[in-house]
């Protein structure tokens, strides 16, 4: 059966590239109509372990538990929440810890994701040929469709 209505997942950094990721997917759901409303799914990847481990000699607070952290999610998923709220499309935001390219890629099965929306690579060429770009990593490894917007 065509399933019309679509979960889409877009990454999100705060850098001019998720920003445009974000109004992209925005589109792709607004573009699949009333009838057949799609979900996106907002996700923001911070490095690092949500709890301090055995060596780390001293370890800080997460950044979800700083003072100023407020403050930097709303800069950070103003440009999609404003989107969304103009498209009228259902956003879910989620932010979590780990290496960026893995854990958007396990958010993605786990929730069933069809397509990933993510903006092009920050990063410059040397330091792209050494650790990679996480747009590459997801593009390669995903299981579903990924849009890589530049």
């Amino acid at each position: 059966m065509l399933n019309l209505s679509k979960k889409i997942l877009v990454a999100i950094d705060g850098s001019p590239q998720s920003d445009k990721a974000a109004e992209e997917a925005i589109r792709l759901a607004r573009a699949s109509g009333t009838r057949f409303k799609s979900k996106v799914y907002a996700i923001l990847v911070l490095p690092g372990a949500r709890e301090p481990s055995f060596t780390d000699f001293f370890p800080s607070p997460p950044a979800t538990e700083r003072s100023d952290w407020e403050e930097k999610c709303k800069r950070i998923f103003y440009v999609v929440e404003k989107a969304a709220a103009e498209a009228e499309v259902p956003l879910n935001v989620e932010v979590v810890y780990g290496d960026a390219a893995e854990e958007i890629l396990a958010f993605s099965e786990q929730e069933a994701i069809d397509v990933i929306v993510i903006g092009s690579s920050g990063t410059g060429r040397v330091k792209r040929a050494f650790l990679g770009s996480v747009s590459t990593k997801v593009s390669l490894n995903a299981r579903c469709s990924v849009y890589i917007v530049r």
